[in-house]
């Protein structure tokens, strides 16, 4: 398998896992300095593999760190759990900042990859709105589930939940897009 194309999307579970786990077995300070220490180490691997650290992953290892740090303080694992949230309404005010720009991101980087954008502009504007909605309604989601579940239930939508409800996301945008697309073939 090529090394680009390794799952290494995979690494970003470790905090999760490590935080979930240590909480079941041992007390809310190790549960708390085992994830952040992993979130350390993901980083660290992530650079090891891929010979980058992308923005979004320095992004979660500083709202791991910071949560994490005041978790301790509080005594309380609820803010090292609010991460995803956090992450999700930053993605999102990063959207919401382009579209108050009239800028699309998914242009900016087709450009920027030196490639002519395959669909007209106005398409991935509505896109990235779409998605700024998704991000915004999961953070939302996420800190209920954060300060209402387990720990098992917040584990299962921080990571491979997110994944189900993403692609659920991404069928519903094609099929809405197919139609939206057809206002500009005529």
């Amino acid at each position: 398998m090529n090394q680009s194309s390794r799952p290494y999307f995979l690494l970003s579970f470790l905090p999760a896992l490590a935080y979930w786990w240590l909480e079941t077995y041992f007390t809310l300070e190790i549960a708390l300095i085992g994830g952040v220490v992993l979130g350390v180490i993901e980083m660290g691997l992530e650079k090891k593999f891929t010979h980058h650290v992308h923005t979004l992953s320095k992004l979660n290892l500083g709202l791991i760190v910071v949560l994490g740090g005041v978790s301790l303080i509080a005594k309380e694992g609820l803010f090292f759990k609010l991460q995803p949230a956090f992450t999700g309404l930053a993605l999102a005010g990063f959207l919401l900042f382009k579209k108050i720009k009239n800028q699309s991101l998914m242009v900016e980087m087709l450009q920027d990859m030196k490639q002519k954008p395959p669909l007209p502009e106005e398409i991935y504007k509505v896109m990235e709105w779409h998605m700024c909605l998704f991000l915004i309604g999961f953070a939302i989601f996420m800190a209920y589930i954060a300060i209402m579940q387990s720990t098992s239930v917040w584990l299962f939508w921080k990571t491979g939940g997110f994944y189900i409800a993403f692609g659920c996301f991404i069928v519903v945008e094609m099929i809405y897009i197919r139609l939206f697309a057809r206002r500009f073939k005529k």
